[in-house]
């Protein structure tokens, strides 16, 4: 059965490219995802196993349905945003400069580059993107404070998306 974070990750990439249909079956666990005018996705499961819970993701609604349900699954709204507790106004944005997987520590069980709180400098690593199996050192680029981390450790993030919140000194 697959993960709900697996199915995010492989709805994410299918939505930034150019496929407009996807098949994917392990363990006898099916997903299949089709793109539409609409931007609809349907991901199913075999009957015998427990249903997917719906996931949702903020470019296109994605539902669950069971893989013999010939009904079609009705869509799910994306998430809002939570309100944000820091005037981001005079706070630089740190952006991913590509596609890919955020990592905020060197390697596994290693501590973070940076927390809330850690002083930066131009040139100082705060975290990794990794694409297509290359790991990415992206660097403050200010002198400031980190103020907030905006992305969770493995989350695929899109290009520009802010990765941390910094007062600039």
């Amino acid at each position: 059965m697959f993960k709900i974070h697996e199915i995010r990750e492989i709805i994410k990439l299918i939505d930034q490219s150019s496929i407009n249909e996807f098949e994917l079956e392990i363990d006898g666990a099916k997903v299949t995802m089709k793109k539409s005018a609409g931007e609809t996705v349907y991901v199913s499961q075999p009957v015998v196993q427990a249903p997917v819970a719906p996931v949702a993701q903020a470019a296109a609604p994605v539902a669950a349905a069971p893989a013999v349900a010939e009904a079609p699954a009705a869509p799910v709204e994306a998430p809002k945003p939570a309100a944000a507790a820091v005037d981001e106004s005079n706070l630089h944005k740190i952006v991913s400069p590509m596609v890919g997987t955020f990592y905020r520590s060197p390697e596994p069980g290693k501590p973070a580059y940076v927390q809330a709180g850690d002083k930066v400098t131009p040139n100082k690593v705060v975290c990794i993107v990794e694409a297509m199996k290359l790991f990415n050192e992206i660097e403050a680029e200010v002198s400031g404070e980190i103020v907030k981390v905006l992305v969770e450790d493995g989350q695929l993030v899109e290009y520009g998306q802010p990765l941390f919140l910094v007062k600039p000194e």
